[in-house]
């Protein structure tokens, strides 16, 4: 597998998604970070309308099993509500931007997606909101590597 297909696949991934992506593509391939970028916000955002048309499918459905797969799902939805709930519904575009913005665990692209399900956000509000917040998150990520970079460099 190239390194280009590493990276894109390591940013579809719902824990690791482009925090995980940037740092391998810069750190471990040696890849310019220009390219690891692009390659993890495209590989980011792959999976979103996946995640969105399932659960709108589905969702409902394995929300209501009492295996772990709706219990994971009930308890991810309920904390989304809970969190974000008030702040999508005045804030929209914003709050699911920021959402996916925040380069933190708990959050991205498939909050994010699961937050347009979860809050019924219009399709392509959400779409439009994941999108924006992925490329802001890619470029702080991007900035913190580098900047983890040009430290080791001084430093080493």
């Amino acid at each position: 597998m190239s390194d280009e297909i590493a990276v894109v696949l390591t940013a579809m991934t719902p824990i690791g998604e482009l925090r995980a992506a940037i740092p391998l593509g810069v750190l471990t391939y040696n890849l310019s970070w220009a390219s690891v970028l692009v390659l993890a916000i495209v590989g980011n955002l792959i999976p979103v309308p996946i995640i969105i048309f399932l659960l709108r499918i589905l969702g409902s459905r394995l929300e209501r099993r009492t295996d772990i797969i709706g219990r994971i799902l009930r308890w991810r939805t309920s904390s989304i509500e809970a969190k974000w709930g008030k702040r999508v519904r005045d804030y929209g575009f914003t709050a699911v931007m920021l959402i996916v913005a925040i380069p933190l665990p708990l959050t991205g692209a498939w909050t994010g997606s699961l937050a347009v399900y979860a809050l019924r956000v219009p399709l392509g509000i959400g779409l439009a909101a994941i999108t924006a917040g992925v490329v802001i998150a890619g470029i702080v990520v991007t900035i913190l590597t580098q900047a983890g970079v040009e430290l080791l460099r001084l430093t080493g």
